[in-house]
Parts: C-alpha cells; sequence; structure tokens
C-alpha cells in the first residue's frame, strides 16, 4: 500500500497507569498501595518491595511525575497531539485508602471528576483500567491480596463506586490490566499476596507457587465477570473490556518439538485467560496443564455460570515485542517485559534489550482475531529509550527518530491487519509522556512524546517538553493515515 489508512472514528490516544505518574501518594485521603512500597530498580537490578514504608528508601511512585497536581497540564498537551481517546487506571487506594471501607474517599472521587472534566472539555473519550497492578496494602495483610476469595467482594464495591459515579462520561472500561501476567514469576506480587522482606518481587519462589498464582486468578476471573455483567445491567451503552499482555510466540526453528512448545506457550500465555474472559469459560487445555501442575482450584458451583454471563465486548491488549522459544539448552536468552525467550536472529533490540518486531503485531491481531471475533485494541505499544533533551532554536526538545521508526513499523502492522479484516477499533501507545517504569523504576527509560525532567535518583523540575514524536503523532492523528 503507498498509504496506511485508517477507519473513520479510529481512536489514536495514548495510555498511562495512576501508580506510575500520578504521584500524591499519600494526599487527600489516599492510602498505600502494593505499588507504594516497590523500590526503585535498574535493567540489572530487580526491584524489591517491603513491608512497610522505610525511612530514607526511595519509592519511584510517591512523586512520579507529579501527574496528580499536573494533570490539566497534560492533558492540555495530549489533546494538542489530537487524542481521540486516553486510556487511564483509577488508584483504588485513592477511593478505598484500606479496601476495607464501607463508603469511598469522595476526596479521591472529586480528582477523577475533575480530570474526566477536562478531558470531555477537549472531546477525549476516556478509557478506564480499574485494577492496574496496584491493590491495597491492608487487603495483603488481612488475606493475602488475590489468593483470598475476600478479595472479590472488595474489588466489586470498588468497581461498583466508579462505575457508578463515572459512567454517564466513561463508555470504555477494562477489568483488569495485563491478567495474564499473574500467572508469571511475579504473581503473588501483582495478586497482592504476601512477600519476605524487601524480596525481589519479579522472582520470589517462596510465594510463587502455581497453586497460588492461578488460584488468585481464579478470582479475578470471577470478580471481572461480575464487574462486567453489573456494568451492562446498570448501562447498556457501557463497552466492557479485558487487557491482556499478548506473547506473539514463535518456534526457534522447524523442528517439531520447538513447533510444539510454541503452541503449548501460546495456550496458557494469551488463550487461557482469554478464553474465559471471551468465551466465558476455560479451555480444553487448562484440565491437563493444572493436572501436570498439581493446581486444585477452588470453584464454587455458582462460578462457571458467573464466568458464563460476563463475558467482555471487546478485547485489548500490550504489545511491544515477540518472543522466540526452544526446547534446545543453547541458544542465548533473550530480555523482555516479564516475557523471556531465546535470541531471534532476525530482529533489532531497545537499549533494553527488547526485540524490535512491528510485523509480530500484525501477526497477532490476526491470531486473536480469529480466535475470537470480537472488536479489538491495541492499548499498549512503545519504546523504552534514553532520551537526550537538547536546545534549538531556544526551545528544548528530543530528537527521537529511533522511537518515530519504531512506531510507524507497528502503525504500519496496525493498518495491514485492518486490511486483512481485523476489527481494530483503536491504539492508544505507551505511554504518551515519561513516566515511572514498572518493569526496572527508571525514569531513564522514556517512552513519552512528551519529556519530564525527572531522573532515577528523584531529582528534577518535571517540566514537560514537547519530543520530535509529538509532532509525528499529531500529524498522524489528523490524517488519519501514515504516508509509504
Amino acid at each position: 500500500m503507498s498509504e496506511y489508512k485508517f477507519p473513520k472514528g479510529f481512536l489514536w490516544g495514548g495510555a498511562t497507569a495512576a501508580n506510575q505518574l500520578e504521584g500524591a501518594y499519600n494526599v487527600n485521603g489516599k492510602g498505600l498501595s502494593t505499588d507504594d512500597l516497590l523500590l526503585g530498580g535498574s535493567v540489572d537490578t530487580p526491584r524489591k518491595i517491603t513491608r512497610t514504608e522505610e525511612e530514607g528508601a526511595f519509592y519511584p511512585s510517591h512523586e512520579a511525575i507529579d501527574h496528580y497536581h499536573r494533570y490539566k497540564e497534560d492533558i492540555k498537551l495530549f489533546a494538542e497531539m489530537g487524542f481521540k481517546v486516553y486510556r487511564f487506571s483509577i488508584a483504588w487506594t485513592r477511593i478505598f485508602p484500606t479496601g476495607l471501607e464501607d463508603e469511598p474517599n469522595e476526596e479521591g472521587l472529586k480528582f477523577y471528576d475533575n480530570l474526566i472534566a477536562e478531558l470531555k472539555k477537549y472531546n477525549i473519550e476516556p478509557l478506564v483500567t480499574i485494577s492496574h497492578y496496584e491493590s491495597p496494602i491492608r487487603l495483603t495483610k488481612e488475606f493475602n491480596g488475590w489468593e483470598s476469595r475476600k478479595m472479590i467482594d472488595q474489588y466489586v464495591k470498588f468497581a461498583r463506586t466508579i462505575i457508578n459515579r463515572y459512567h454517564n462520561d466513561v463508555k470504555y472500561w477494562l477489568t483488569f490490566n495485563e491478567i495474564n501476567i499473574l500467572a508469571r514469576s511475579m504473581g503473588a506480587y501483582l495478586a497482592g499476596g504476601m512477600y519476605v522482606g524487601d524480596s525481589n518481587v519479579f522472582n520470589n519462589t517462596e510465594v510463587n507457587t502455581d497453586q497460588m498464582i492461578f488460584q488468585a486468578l481464579h478470582h479475578q476471573f470471577v470478580a471481572s465477570a461480575i464487574v462486567t455483567k453489573y456494568a451492562h445491567e446498570l448501562d447498556s451503552s457501557l463497552k466492557m473490556g479485558c487487557m491482556l499482555a499478548y506473547r506473539m510466540i514463535y518456534p526457534l526453528s522447524s523442528n517439531p518439538k520447538d513447533v510444539a512448545y510454541a503452541q503449548k506457550m501460546t495456550q496458557m500465555n494469551n488463550f487461557y485467560c482469554g478464553d474465559v474472559q471471551v468465551k466465558g469459560y476455560y479451555p480444553y487445555f487448562a484440565k491437563r496443564y493444572w493436572d501436570e501442575h498439581n493446581i486444585k482450584l477452588d470453584v464454587l458451583p455458582d462460578d462457571n455460570e458467573i464466568l458464563k454471563e460476563g463475558t467482555v465486548d471487546f478485547y485489548t491488549f500490550s504489545y511491544y515485542q515477540s518472543t522466540t522459544v526452544t526446547t534446545s539448552k543453547d541458544a542465548k536468552v533473550s530480555k523482555g517485559n516479564f516475557f523471556n525467550g531465546v535470541q531471534n536472529p532476525y530482529l533489532k533490540k531497545s537499549d533494553w534489550g527488547w526485540e524490535i518486531d512491528p510485523e509480530g503485531l500484525r501477526t497477532a491481531l490476526n491470531q486473536i482475531y480469529e480466535r475470537y471475533e470480537v472488536p479489538l485494541m491495541v492499548v499498549e505499544n512503545g519504546l523504552g529509550a534514553q532520551d537526550k533533551l537538547v536546545e534549538e532554536n531556544g526551545v528544548k526538545t528530543v530528537n527521537d527518530d529511533y522511537r518515530i521508526d519504531y512506531l510507524q513499523g507497528h502503525v504500519k502492522a496496525m493498518a495491514g491487519a485492518i486490511y486483512d479484516g481485523v476489527d481494530l477499533k483503536g491504539y492508544t501507545s505507551w505511554a504518551p509522556i515519561d513516566l515511572v517504569s514498572a518493569s526496572t523504576g527508571e525514569m531513564r527509560k522514556r517512552y513519552g512524546y512528551i519529556y519530564v525532567d525527572k531522573h532515577d535518583d528523584g531529582s528534577g523540575t518535571l517540566d514537560r517538553y514537547k519530543k520530535k514524536s509529538f509532532y509525528w503523532y499529531q500529524r498522524l492523528i489528523k490524517d488519519n493515515s501514515l504516508g509509504d
């Protein structure tokens, strides 16, 4: 195609998470979340979590980029780019500080009243993630988070509260962020489970048992279905979606063992969660996995009916890279965002060692749509890089052509998938503004179209500057197409 066009009404925008940009961690009644106790790390030093807030320790989320006090400035910049949609999350502990309160914190609700009103002022459609990697720390201490069925009621209370409050202004909702990541090595942390001292949250073998994380995942499935059904009954115009970290998986070779292994990994990483949330039941391969890993789910008699009645309307996912797998022990390991595989000889890498694979996004979109045939959105996709702030003609900027190249390749892949027949509704790149990296806690790992003067040691003015990619994205949205 000489020109990559998108359908009329395509939703262009960006995506963030409260715990990575809001800051103001203890302002106006907000309680402590699991993320508020997560220390900074680096590409070589895993992040750790503490049991209590320690004096002198550096917690990146405490200030983040202070979006809480600067949301008007940030949304104005998003509007200048031409955003049609903005995906953000609502901090659970801003609304229910411990999670156990009977009544919500009105000051927390007012913040999101104002944020949503600001979006509406610029005709930007809100897309709300209800739970994005931050549950109340009190619920961890009371009943070990999502391992306990008691968590369902607390989540449903929170979700109903915000849906009731905002349903007239918010049409699109996602129940959980990257729900399938719960089944990774960091599952206990994401489930709000207990941890040992200041342990490495990404590889804690003491608490990350298969039984724990798959039971926790079942409880999230049930909670998601209850909330989805509730929203549909409250307001039939609401669209409820799931959100997965999609892992486009290739076999390293044509060895039948590699092909079979890639298929098995695809099933458990992508289809296990997607099937439950879109189809309303566990896939056929789940039972064998449970048997092989000695998993005995505690499923109540009504759970299966709840899952059937609470299926989502659309499917959203994050895509940063693909993963290559093999049964061979000799292949070199490759780095990734919570996913590890082996090096793919056909792909280049980012500064953080993530392999760059735009064509994989087109394949993934076709793979997902073939299985589910529901509307899709790509709600996270971007390049983390070490940007250099420079001054040109008295204006500070970042010449991030490398980011433009990355994004342009993925936009072309989306256009190709639409041409294939995939029903793709929108794209919210991660992240429109620099924020704290979830995987490393760094600021130097920057994704935004907007540079924020904030550094890994917490220093910086927090001033915002437009990067070169800001104007590239602005033009793309305006034209709703990408020239060859």
